[in-house]
């Protein structure tokens, strides 16, 4: 679909809208992705049978992970389906946390907290890759003279920090928003919100670029921005289940046509 000229009609004719200044992107499965063919129940598992090692290793009394491997699980996917829908993001620190609390066990001291989370993290973070275009791309951008942010709905703030360095991003973007380091998720337009005042811009001069029809595309249209759906993930059912009812402005195949797509948009 070709990009919008966003016109309006005055007296006077036709005058373009303003200008595009600033780009706020999704993280995964818009910069970087991962295979679709990765048996997920068998990663899951093995991410927290790493966990539990981990905090063993350190010490904690965690002598029959069986009942907290359970239980664990279980409130993960409970707290996964409810932030879909109340917009709130609830940490998989909390989650540790409050496991253990429920089966009557102390909480882990923070330094052997971060350890663990950062040893459940790690299979999951080497199955990322970049894709194709990425840098060529956001270095066309900022050459453009184009503010770039980034905000990710995501349950660990540290596991997305060490994404973002593993493909060499965090030069671009300023503001670098994580949905866990606020307790609030995409669509909310608070998230939003925050990258908006650091760059003192309107929203109309912004435009969202993400993969996610229910939180990139319905926040940016809550936020009163600009949207681009990535859309090679199309066919994922968290898109399917939203498909004809969120309607973004842009569709975009290839992340390397978005510089010319904005300047069109221009």
């Amino acid at each position: 679909m070709p990009a919008r000229s966003f016109k309006r009609q005055t007296a006077q004719g036709i005058i373009l809208s303003r200008m595009i200044h600033g780009v706020i992107f999704d993280l995964g499965s818009t910069l970087i992705y991962n295979r679709h063919d990765i048996n997920w129940p068998l990663a899951l598992n093995r991410m927290r049978l790493e966990l539990v090692a981990q905090l063993q290793a350190a010490g904690y009394p965690l002598d029959d992970p069986a009942p907290f491997l359970a239980r664990f699980a279980e409130k993960v996917n409970d707290y996964s389906d409810q932030r879909q829908t109340d917009w709130v993001e609830y940490s998989t620190n909390w989650i540790l946390a409050s496991t253990l609390a429920e089966l009557n066990l102390p909480a882990p001291p923070p330094e052997v907290a971060r350890a663990a989370l950062a040893a459940y993290y790690a299979y999951s973070e080497s199955l990322w890759r970049p894709v194709d275009g990425l840098h060529a791309t956001l270095q066309a951008l900022a050459a453009a003279g184009l503010r770039l942010g980034l905000i990710s709905n995501a349950a660990d703030d540290a596991n997305v920090q060490r994404l973002v360095d593993a493909a060499d991003l965090r030069h671009y973007f300023n503001p670098i928003v994580v949905s866990a380091a606020l307790g609030l998720r995409k669509p909310n337009p608070a998230i939003f919100a925050l990258v908006l005042q650091a760059w003192k811009l309107p929203p109309a001069e912004c435009v969202m670029v993400g993969d996610t029809l229910g939180a990139d595309i319905l926040g940016a249209q809550l936020s009163g921005m600009h949207n681009v759906w990535f859309s090679p993930y199309a066919d994922h059912p968290a898109n399917l289940a939203h498909r004809g009812n969120i309607i973004p402005e842009v569709e975009l195949e290839r992340l390397p046509d978005l510089p010319g797509l904005l300047a069109r948009w221009d």
